[in-house]
């Protein structure tokens, strides 16, 4: 089955994967006829190179996979997956190679090079199967690499087949599957219940704005992941350029990766005391849309004046955000496709965070080194709230100017998030290009990481 480890058998082929400075050390100890192939086939053990090699009767004997210096790895992800593209189909053995702390990382990699959004077009999938080595957790591996699937496809599917409502339905599959009990505030009743912001990015479409929510586990720390929903964003009335819209049905991104931890948790049975919490809107342009100037109240009481309809995603998270502090969990999440600011700060590969929690700062850091899911760390820098503060109401949606913008950002959302422990991820959560295991599309930010770093996070 894909994005899962093969069964142990007899006939798994030999998989040697082979660094390049270790190659001739390597021959060396092989019979001459492997040696004489290796070099008149001009195998270096460079990243993305394989070779089989046949042994008696033309039959394959064992297959090489190039897996460059660590320098080289250091420019990259899932060395491994670039070589396993390469391999014929079949199923693979690992013989030798991969002994560090690196191997479930590579195998993660070898599990989702594979992968391609499929949903509107039929392909047939290649199947290079891997046995699991020894040595790592394979269950652990195939959970997380179907919560990065499951992110990958919420993310890649197009609002047509993808907004509010369908998104709910997806959060609620999951949820169900895993025995999680779901609920839905859903258009108007979003008023009567004191979500005022979420109704009032959502109510110009055709599809009904809605938060989400579904609860799961019931001993343990409290933690709640709240993610954007945003499933179409046109800027409503400050509208996006036609090609600033391209890329807005991943505005949902932040939901997708909820997700996708959600499922890692769930999946794996972490105890804590799950919630999630994902408000969902398409922001659309129509008579009864939200204006540059109005100013709106937040289910907090604070008030927000709305400078930049396109400044969205952070009026719908301040509702749920005020409605996850209520309860005071013990760790509290919020990802976000939120600001471009981020990207310009950091790129499309690295996930930005904020928290005051030095030490979880810390431990996350060191847990994305380890799982290899790239994250920054970036300053809730108090001098900057005096930006958003319009004068005329509590806070400003989109402060002018422009600097600092993931910044302000993460600020205003600060200011909903309570007294408890917050850290917040202003993510991308797309593959501008194809990589190893990673073609363009949707992919997953920083949640490899956070659930690396939980057991320590959401206990203290």
């Amino acid at each position: 089955m894909p994005y899962q480890f093969a069964a142990p058998t007899d006939t798994a082929l030999p998989l040697h994967v082979i660094e390049t400075e270790a190659l001739d050390s390597w021959l060396a100890a092989q019979a001459p006829e492997v040696s004489s192939w290796v070099r008149l086939n001009g195998f270096a053990a460079r990243i993305g190179q394989a070779l089989l090699v046949p042994g008696p009767g033309g039959l394959a004997l064992m297959a090489l996979a190039g897996y460059g210096s660590e320098e080289d790895r250091a420019r990259g992800h899932f060395a491994l997956a670039a070589a396993a593209q390469k391999l014929p189909e079949g199923t693979y053995a690992l013989a030798s190679g991969l002994d560090g702390a690196e191997r479930e990382t590579e195998c993660l990699g070898w599990l989702l090079c594979d992968y391609a959004f499929d949903r509107y077009r039929s392909r047939k999938a290649r199947a290079v199967n891997l046995v699991a080595p020894d040595g790592i957790d394979a269950k652990r591996i195939e959970a997380i690499a179907a919560a990065e699937t499951l992110v990958r496809d919420l993310v890649n599917t197009p609002t047509s087949d993808m907004g509010p409502d369908k998104l709910e339905e997806a959060a609620a599959a999951l949820a169900k599957a895993h025995g999680a009990a779901v609920s839905t505030i859903t258009g108007d009743d979003l008023l009567a219940q004191n979500f005022p912001m979420i109704h009032a990015v959502g109510r110009a479409s055709a599809t009904a704005p809605r938060l989400i929510e579904f609860r799961w586990g019931d001993t343990g720390p409290k933690l709640t992941l709240v993610g954007k929903g945003v499933c179409f964003d046109t800027g409503g009335l400050d509208l996006k350029p036609a090609a600033n819209m391209k890329l807005m049905k991943k505005d949902m991104g932040g939901a997708a990766n909820v997700l996708g931890l959600a499922s890692m948790i769930m999946a794996l049975k972490l105890p804590v005391q799950l919630r999630v919490l994902i408000p969902a809107v398409e922001n659309s342009v129509a008579g009864n849309a939200f204006r540059p100037g109005d100013i709106l109240t937040s289910r907090k009481g604070l008030t927000v004046e709305i400078n930049n309809t396109d400044a969205e995603g952070r009026l719908v998270l301040a509702d749920a955000l005020a409605l996850a502090a209520e309860e005071a969990p013990d760790l509290m999440i919020s990802m976000a496709t939120l600001t471009g600011a981020a990207r310009v700060a950091v790129g499309p590969d690295i996930a930005p965070f904020y928290t005051d929690d030095d030490a979880a700062a810390a431990a996350l850091a060191q847990a994305a080194k380890a799982v290899d899911d790239p994250v920054w760390r970036m300053p809730f820098h108090a001098p900057y709230e005096k930006r958003i503060e319009p004068g005329i109401a509590d806070l400003d949606n989109a402060p002018e100017g422009g600097f600092a913008g993931s910044i302000t950002a993460a600020l205003f959302l600060r200011r909903f998030a309570g007294a408890g422990r917050y850290m917040h991820f202003d993510i991308y959560a797309w593959q501008p290009g194809s990589e190893p295991a990673q073609p363009k599309g949707g992919v997953g930010q920083g949640i490899r990481a956070l659930f690396q770093a939980l057991p320590g996070l959401a206990s203290k």
